[in-house]
């Protein structure tokens, strides 16, 4: 199975179809009247579909057991077709493609399996996906511009050389695969003044988006969020929140940071752990998501303007 464990849980919905096609029209009379011999074709149907539904991931290999939050069959006869619709709802990692496909797979042979003795010419065609919504590629904003980015390592032991930087390099790449620009990338110390000096630098430089790592535990030196808070317009506090969110969901000292964010002028400043793990978990929490600040900032200034 496909490792969905750095994935966001969002809404995810879709819709499939499937066709049952019979010979005659006596066949879809018997199906109306509820008078087929086996007994109510489309009330059993739609039983099976939402079975069906449920039991994907016991049925597909590659499916992951997910929480269905709403499944629905619906059903058209047109002249000698009845048509299946099945849609299905979480809110979870991944989505109900396939889950919407089996439903209508199964409700499709279980209105079949209920016709064949009355009619011996029965075809099921057109299973296939209708709509898919939710997930990252609904989220992901088209950047229409260059974003010009910074990555700043906070950290004594990394500037003074007893240490290599892995979260930097980390935040980097995962920037790189969403088309950011790198135009600085730096390691200081854990100083209030450092931090700050260089932040009010990449302001003045007109960076897009400054990302710091390092220095938001609880010991003595980690005094990033000290150093950030002031020079801040606005803070938006639920960019930290969401990065808190996910990572208290892979593990439990998560709580325990305290990333923090917000906007200087049209600069975006994060503030992120300095673990590498927790700089990634962060990094996978709130990107390409976060990219959609600037759609909006640019939408603003186009108004004003």
């Amino acid at each position: 199975m496909v490792d969905i464990t750095s994935k966001i849980k969002t809404h995810r919905s879709s819709t499939a179809q499937a066709i049952v096609k019979v010979s005659r029209q006596e066949t879809i009379d018997s199906v109306n009247s509820k008078t087929v011999p086996k007994g109510d074709v489309l009330e059993a149907s739609r039983v099976a579909g939402l079975f069906g539904v449920k039991r994907t991931s016991d049925m597909i290999p590659d499916c992951h057991p997910l929480p269905v939050e709403f499944a629905q069959v619906r059903f058209k006869v047109e002249g000698l077709d009845i048509k299946i619709e099945v849609e299905v709802h979480t809110v979870y990692k991944t989505g109900v493609e396939v889950e919407a496909m089996h439903g209508a797979s199964v409700a499709a042979l279980t209105i079949y399996d209920m016709l064949k003795p009355i009619d011996k010419e029965i075809e099921i065609t057109s299973i296939k996906l209708l709509t898919k919504k939710g997930g990252k590629s609904q989220y992901t904003d088209k950047l229409t511009r260059m974003i010009k980015a910074a990555v700043v390592v906070c950290s004594d032991s990394i500037s003074a050389g007893k240490k290599q930087d892995a979260a930097g390099k980390a935040i980097i790449s995962k920037l790189e695969k969403f088309d950011v620009t790198i135009e600085n990338y730096s390691i200081i110390p854990d100083e209030v003044k450092n931090i700050q000096e260089k932040v009010l630098l990449l302001c003045e430089a007109k960076t897009d988006l400054i990302i710091l790592t390092g220095g938001t535990g609880l010991s003595k030196r980690d005094v990033t969020p000290e150093a950030i808070r002031p020079l801040l317009d606005r803070e938006i506090q639920g960019i930290g929140e969401a990065a808190r969110n996910y990572g208290q969901e892979q593990m439990p000292y998560a709580m325990l940071s305290r990333s923090l964010a917000g906007l200087k002028g049209n600069t975006l400043i994060l503030a992120l752990p300095g673990s590498t793990r927790g700089a990634v978990e962060s990094m996978d929490a709130l990107f390409p998501y976060l990219l959609h600040v600037f759609k909006v900032m640019d939408n603003t200034t186009h108004d004003v303007g």
